[in-house]
């Protein structure tokens, strides 16, 4: 069935899996936008549907609902036709799904049948009946066809989880599977390079990473025989850059309340450790009830916004901060300086801003490569738990990057440090790490035995103050597929 697909070997084995199972699958494959969900099933796929369709986006008209909800069964019969269908024209939902049951039908039982409903939200207009149709389809007919795989897609998250995977309606515990495909690691990033012909070294892909996070289709636009400074100037800062409108075009067709969305984005990413609840109500000016209930789960589950325990702390003191990378990047740089250097990024590559930046954005790369951290460190069979700590002290307190809490009576104190070459530890910075380490030894009481651990981009200089790291974790250590 499928061409060449770059990563995802573990999303495309169940899927073979589950087209192999002769069985009815209700399968939902869910993701943000650009992160190749579409691109995995029609490549996996490609000529093995019997009927295929992808909503129109409703972000991209501002007339009447009416007339949307007949754009869309317009678009959904010509997709009928477009596979066999010689019925009649259609004017609801109820004939739509009818009309694709008599083309299924028409077709047998001998072989699998794999419909594929993209951007599924997208149909679900206001007062359209969309969702009523839907249930009927699959509860009365599809759910008993054994020779039937029904996947559905779709980049709002929030939706497909409150609709679908989260139902309180006809399709509670209806779906058979589900996959979120998330974007790229570091491995899977450099394979895409290496396929396209692109050639980087790996502090390069680090640095494209912490501007892209790992999202294919902003490494599809990465040109080689270019710069990752030259391509990050072709991207964000020149006149017409392909993405230099991607953060409002992001939100908006992710979310129905994109503004409300984008202000608690803006608040969390002035936080390096991020917020609770209540300081997020506060600065935002958003009541904490109802609608930051739904933008905080709504953001969370697209992959946005991560969720965290202070290590030692209550379960219910919970911080939120900007995990995903693109938009650490936007905020800290479009958001905040609004150049209109069109080379602004090669003007400024070696600039305070600049360095603080890749610091902070490496330490949120490193978060997302625990497992990859923990098989460097020979610890991946172990049981851990991997959080941030804040000391409670309101004067001098510490913070510390990584905290990996181990079964084994261990807890990794991790320290991330970006750097163009070996890291050196000088004694101003032999006596920040020995305070820390002391900080946490005093007020958390903890009875492990603590190991400073280093995960830096090269190495680690050896010298009188080198000897208290005591593992060390490359950026060639976050480059394994795990």
């Amino acid at each position: 069935m499928a061409q060449k697909i770059i990563g995802r070997l573990k999303e495309t084995q169940e899927l073979t899996d589950l087209y192999n199972s002769k069985r009815p699958e209700f399968v939902v494959v869910q993701g943000r936008r650009r992160v190749g969900k579409t691109y995995l099933i029609t490549e996996l796929f490609q000529d093995e549907f019997a009927f295929y369709h992808t909503g129109l986006s409703p972000a991209e008209s501002n007339i009447e609902d009416k007339t949307v909800l007949q754009n869309q069964l317009d678009a959904f019969f010509t997709s009928l036709v477009r596979f066999g269908y010689m019925g009649k024209t259609i004017s609801s939902w109820l004939q739509a799904f009818d009309a694709l049951t008599t083309l299924l039908e028409g077709k047998g039982k001998e072989k699998r049948q794999l419909v594929f409903i993209d951007e599924l939200p997208w149909l679900d207009t206001p007062r359209s009946g969309f969702m009523p149709a839907f249930e009927h389809f699959w509860n009365g007919w599809g759910a008993g066809r054994s020779n039937l795989m029904l996947i559905v897609c779709g980049s709002a998250t929030s939706w497909i989880s409150d609709k679908i995977l989260n139902s309180k309606g006809g399709l509670f515990n209806r779906t058979t599977y589900e996959i979120k495909l998330e974007p790229f690691c570091l491995k899977e990033c450099e394979d895409f390079y290496k396929d396209r012909g692109v050639m980087m070294s790996r502090l390069d892909q680090l640095q494209a990473y912490m501007v892209t996070g790992g999202i294919p289709y902003y490494l599809s636009l990465i040109r080689k025989g270019r710069s990752i400074a030259q391509n990050i100037d072709d991207l964000f800062f020149a006149k017409d850059a392909k993405l230099g409108q991607e953060f409002d075009r992001l939100f908006n067709s992710l979310f129905a309340n994109p503004e409300v969305n984008k202000k608690i984005i803006r608040q969390l990413g002035k936080k390096r450790y991020g917020m609770t609840r209540k300081e997020l109500s506060g600065a935002s000016g958003i009541t904490s009830g109802g609608s930051l209930t739904g933008s905080i789960k709504a953001l969370e589950a697209s992959g946005f916004i991560g969720s965290f325990n202070n290590y030692d702390g209550p379960r219910t003191d919970v911080r939120y901060r900007v995990i995903d990378s693109f938009c650490l990047f936007w905020l800290y740089f479009k958001d905040k300086k609004k150049t209109t250097n069109e080379r602004f990024w090669q003007d400024n590559l070696i600039s305070p801003m600049l360095n603080a930046w890749r610091g902070y954005t490496f330490e949120n790369i490193c978060f997302l490569h625990v497992r990859q951290i923990k098989s460097a460190l020979g610890i991946a069979g172990v049981q851990t738990e991997t959080m941030p700590w804040l000391s409670r002290r309101k004067e001098g307190g510490a913070q510390i990057d990584m905290v990996i809490d181990r079964a084994d009576n261990v807890i990794n104190i991790c320290e991330m440090k970006f750097s163009g070459s070996d890291y050196t530890i000088d004694k101003d910075t032999d006596e920040e790490l020995r305070g820390k380490i002391d900080a946490f030894q005093s007020e958390t009481h903890t009875k492990k035995s603590l190991q400073l651990t280093l995960i830096t981009t090269f190495g680690l200089v050896r010298n009188q103050y080198s000897n208290s790291v005591q593992s060390l974790v490359r950026m060639d250590d976050l480059f394994k597929l795990i």
